[in-house]
């Protein structure tokens, strides 16, 4: 019996990790911190090829890659319903 309440224990720990990480996935805060991330790295990359204004030019694809975190959930349910 001892081992069947482990067994369960592992299980719902298991689960409720699978929960946060999908929360994680679907937040907020993981899309805007991904945008800033994509924008500093952007930027960086055009100031070191010395293009003219590379924090300016870096909010375009920024933006995109916001816009498409953000729409690609309709999408997928879009998809699954159709599937």
């Amino acid at each position: 019996m001892e081992n069947l309440e482990q067994r369960i224990q592992k299980i719902e720990a298991r689960n409720k990790s699978v929960e946060i990480d999908k929360a994680w996935e679907t937040s907020l805060t993981r899309r805007l911190l991904l945008a800033i991330f994509s924008y500093i790295a952007i930027g960086a990359y055009l100031w070191a090829i010395n293009l003219p204004r590379p924090w300016i030019n870096a909010i375009v694809p920024a933006v995109a890659f916001m816009i498409q975190t953000l729409t690609l959930p309709y999408f997928k349910k879009l998809w699954a319903k159709n599937k």
